[in-house]
């Protein structure tokens, strides 16, 4: 031990102070522990900085630029109009820093304290926390590792100046004239989506059948033709093979359908998954067990096979969501608390923010039917609705999954304009056990895009208004 270095001790120690760590932090000391969470980046982790937050303000740039094109069915023209790129990334840092700055305040407010560096377990009770300047021991009663995921890079795709992660595509100085895609997952599809909204061409390279494989193929389809409407090129069952760099661009070749092929751009993103950040911080030492992805294996209360450490967020199983991090950041919390808090993934709703937007909550149809369950789909399409004729978003639908014998809603998906919203109150209903006839009971406001909830609950009861 370094000379002077005398342990700290806590009640609660969190290791990440991402959208999993920092409510963890704060609902651990809203049941009167006290914490102390470590950070080696920034507050926010990830999401806050380089990922959910500052995507979604690129993302609504790129329809506000569409928009601003005009709508000639809407009789509305303008000419050129442009973009400084530069005041775009300064309005998504002035969010990212509001937010920051934000989750600070709640953890100050909280009587949270936040350490800066990294984190080494030393045993089952004790870390070290290192900076480049000095190393501090803490002893804990209960620790919760939020340490979250990096992207997966690939040997071929070195991440540099040209060859992108998903953090340096946020932080482009120049729209690229034309960007290629390897990944056509959420990540790959919503970055790209947006960039060609602000005018470039995309190519986006997918080694499987279809892009957004987590979605059903009637909703990923959706997507896919307009991203082809706008110039797009979508290469389905391509391996990505290597990359050449140059001052000014790149160089990457891929094989399709047994042939080579080549394609040049200003940059090249790789969006291929995220790896969890389980290594270096000396799990081993604790003998903590991992599965054979390199997660950390829990149980329903979010504990480790070693008593007093709980793991949460893309550490863990699961799908890598802010929002089940936090959820999971509450479980623990309550659990070191004593409550009867669980793990419940059911109601967690997945969204990607494509052009159109995709949802889903509970169990898909095939799903539904792998799991034995005798189920009724039933669509609404939003041509029949008079809120997305009214706003000229007339592509996509509303589908409810309903159990045949009694009506209980166990899943749902939207494709289109604002699915992001409207899934919530889907979620609600299945955690709410709430059957077709529930939701077709209440009254929903007119005109508005959740009607269209109402009316696929009509459908399921086959009473249906505004469709045959």
């Amino acid at each position: 031990m370094v000379v002077g270095d005398f342990p700290i001790e806590l009640d609660t120690l969190v290791v990440g102070a991402g959208p999993g760590g920092y409510v963890a932090a704060i609902r651990a000391a809203q049941t009167g522990q006290k914490v102390t969470v470590v950070e080696r980046g920034e507050v926010g982790g990830v999401c806050l900085n380089v990922g959910c937050i500052p995507s979604k303000a690129l993302i609504e740039v790129g329809h506000r630029y569409e928009k601003a094109k005009g709508e000639e069915t809407m009789g509305i023209t303008t000419e050129n109009p442009t973009v400084d790129f530069s005041k775009v990334q300064e309005y998504k840092e002035s969010i990212v820093k509001k937010l920051t700055g934000g989750v600070s305040g709640l953890l100050k407010g909280n009587k949270v304290d936040v350490v800066k560096g990294e984190v080494y377990f030393v045993d089952k009770n004790t870390v070290k926390v290192m900076d480049e300047k000095s190393s501090q021991t803490y002893t804990f009663k209960n620790c919760i590792i939020a340490t979250g995921s990096t992207p997966i890079e690939l040997p071929a795709f070195k991440f540099s100046d040209r060859v992108l992660d998903s953090t340096g595509a946020l932080n482009l100085k120049e729209i690229p004239k034309k960007l290629v895609v390897i990944g056509g997952g959420y990540i790959g599809t919503e970055l790209g989506s947006a960039y060609a909204n602000l005018g470039s061409e995309l190519v986006i390279l997918e080694g499987l059948d279809e892009i957004l494989g987590g979605f059903e193929k009637q909703m990923s389809s959706i997507v896919k033709k307009r991203l082809e409407k706008k110039g797009a090129t979508i290469v389905t069952k391509a391996m990505a093979k290597g990359v050449e760099e140059s001052a000014d661009g790149v160089k990457v070749t891929y094989e399709v359908n047994g042939k080579e092929e080549t394609v040049e751009a200003d940059y090249v993103l790789v969006t291929v998954g995220r790896r969890p950040n389980t290594s270096e911080i000396g799990l081993e030492q604790v003998g903590i067990e991992l599965d054979d992805r390199g997660l950390i294996k829990i149980d329903d209360q979010c504990r480790t096979t070693v008593d007093g450490i709980y793991a949460i967020g893309d550490i863990v199983a699961g799908p890598p969501l802010a929002h089940k991090a936090s959820y999971e950041g509450k479980v623990a919390a309550e659990a070191i608390a004593g409550e009867k808090s669980a793990i419940d993934y059911q109601a967690i709703p997945a969204v990607v923010f494509s052009d159109p937007e995709l949802a889903s909550v509970g169990y898909s149809e095939q799903e539904a039917k792998d799991a034995g369950y005798d189920v009724k789909a039933a669509k609404f399409p939003y041509a029949a609705n008079g809120r997305a004729l009214s706003l000229n978003e007339s592509e996509g639908f509303v589908k409810l999954v309903t159990r045949k014998e009694d009506g209980l809603l166990i899943g749902a998906q939207v494709a289109g304009a604002n699915a992001s919203d409207l899934i919530a109150e889907l979620g609600l209903a299945i955690e709410a056990g709430m059957t077709a006839e529930d939701i077709a009971l209440t009254i929903h406001a007119h005109p508005t895009l959740g009607e269209m909830v109402m009316e696929a609950a009509d459908v399921a009861l086959d009473a249906p208004i505004h469709i045959m």
